[in-house]
């Protein structure tokens, strides 16, 4: 690819670097860090091409070489970009990017055009949770049974308050993953779905009906795991999430395609 690029609008450049010039500097590096992050996601800076020289970047954003060369060794840890001595700072390809870091996710999923990022997630998501919902009806307590079943009820009482349903429905799953004991999969889960739910393509607006099959989805999970039936609670899991995400997906018919797999197949 050309290691070439354009420079962002100046004007805008300008408009958005307004409020750094006046954070205090210790904050100064999270926020240059911030927007290189954002321009290298979204293709201003292209895989392969090199970043601005640290005069230009200190120019611009009105920092010191120092918070220039720290902001540049978190790019580095982020599999962003490589610094080579003689060469200046190249962008890397995405397949090395993290994802999991809070900055880098946030990114991509802003400029996720074809939502593929999304779709990757609600995978991974699946893949998590439903592993999680059968080892919760494995090993969930009499009080964490009886405190999801209330929850279940919350639900049931919130269903023509759609923001707080789901901020209620949020806290089911917090519970049926605590209850599992995978602290590690908590921990992944808490930290991807908390950034997908700052997108508006990923929540979408959902209609009564749409409320009333997620909570028909809730109450089947609750049943398997107070049954404890590990294998009818991950199914039902599946069902949920990726039926979820097929409702409320932009621009999508019917079951989604690739890794997400088709309802069809569930049931």
């Amino acid at each position: 690819m050309s290691a070439e690029f354009s420079q962002p609008d100046a004007g805008a450049s300008r408009d958005l670097l307004e409020p750094i010039r006046h954070r205090r500097p210790r904050r100064l590096g999270d926020t240059v860090v911030t927007h290189l992050v954002d321009r290298i996601v979204s293709g201003g800076y292209p895989v392969d091409s090199v970043l601005p020289t640290e005069p230009e970047l200190c120019e611009e954003f009105g920092v010191s070489r120092t918070v220039v060369r720290e902001s540049i060794k978190l790019l580095e840890a982020k599999g962003l970009v490589k610094a080579i001595p003689g060469r200046g700072t190249r962008v890397l390809e995405p397949i090395g990017w993290n994802l999991l870091d809070p900055i880098v996710l946030e990114a991509q999923i802003r400029h996720d055009s074809d939502l593929r990022i999304l779709d990757d997630l609600i995978n991974v998501r699946a893949a998590l949770e439903c592993d999680m919902a059968a080892q919760c009806a494995r090993v969930i307590t009499p009080e964490q049974a009886e405190a999801l079943a209330e929850q279940a009820n919350v639900l049931t009482e919130t269903l023509d308050e759609p923001l707080r349903y789901a901020r209620e429905d949020v806290v089911f799953h917090e519970m049926i993953m605590i209850a599992s004991g995978n602290r590690l999969g908590h921990a992944i889960i808490h930290s991807i779905h908390a950034k997908a739910r700052l997108s508006s393509r990923y929540n979408g607006d959902p209609s009564r009906e749409e409320l009333v099959q997620s909570l028909a989805e809730h109450r089947q999970i609750e049943s398997m795991i107070l049954q404890g039936d590990a294998q009818g609670a991950a199914a039902a899991m599946r069902i949920h999430i990726l039926g979820s995400w097929t409702r409320r997906r932009p621009g999508i018919h019917g079951a989604l395609s690739g890794g997400a797999g088709s309802l069809d197949a569930l049931e």
